[in-house]
């Protein structure tokens, strides 16, 4: 969803999906490392459409960020299958060299707890309108392929004439243009080719997500502008 481009699967989709891998008996694993831990609303993304995972791999706002953790939660079917098997062979002999580290799981434990003490899914359900709304007041750019997004995570795609069939040349580089506007404002988003993405931080007051909008329209413009230089030369 995140990496890609911010891109929203359709409503019947993951029913769909979950429907065949249950028929085969599939395991799905459900990655969590963006979503997990209010991005979307929810706890987990899992919990926005109904998902019901056999592993979930978690990292990232596991700590928000302050400390390098992750993990990967089984469900109790897998977790019996490692335990039976692992009694037969008298350890489970799996780890890595840092991990279980006694700090970056105190940082996460506190995190977590700070997650439920604030509410932190009431706040991003609270903003979260005004974010997706306000950024997505600029689709009618003429850069603008689509944006899309859910909860506290949006993408841009920019395109030419606003066709998905008509990218602008790559050696325009409009995404690394817009993001070096955002910077040039003091607001930093990740660039991935010709789409770029926003994840702001989860307890935003509705000032700050003005403020992101007001950047993103300030950055665009110049962006625009940029964009008619590189055609007026290429022309």
């Amino acid at each position: 969803m995140g990496a890609g481009g911010v891109i929203l699967p359709p409503e019947s989709y993951f029913e769909k999906i979950q429907a065949v891998l249950k028929k085969y008996d599939i395991l799905l694993i459900a990655d969590e490392v963006i979503t997990a831990f209010g991005r979307l609303g929810t706890m987990f993304g899992c919990d926005k459409y109904n998902i019901k995972p056999d592993l979930v791999s978690i990292a990232k706002a596991l700590s928000s960020a302050y400390m390098p953790i992750a993990a990967i939660l089984v469900s109790p079917e897998i977790a019996d299958v490692i335990h039976s098997e692992s009694n037969k062979l008298g350890s489970f002999a799996h780890g890595f060299t840092y991990s279980g580290h006694p700090v970056s799981c105190a940082v996460a434990i506190e995190a977590l707890k700070i997650y439920n003490e604030r509410n932190i899914t009431k706040n991003v359900n609270e903003i979260a309108p005004r974010f997706q709304e306000g950024i997505k007041a600029f689709s009618g750019s003429p850069i603008i392929g689509e944006t899309r997004g859910l909860g506290l995570i949006l993408g841009t795609e920019f395109v030419d004439n606003k066709s998905p069939n008509d990218p602008f040349p790559a050696e325009w580089g409009v995404g690394s243009i817009f993001g070096a506007e955002c910077e040039k404002r003091g607001m930093l988003i990740r660039v991935a080719g010709d789409s770029i993405m926003l994840s702001p931080p989860l307890i935003m007051t509705p000032g700050e997500v003005d403020e992101i909008v007001s950047k993103y329209g300030d950055a665009l413009k110049a962006t625009e502008e940029r964009i008619a230089e590189l055609k007026s030369n290429k022309n």
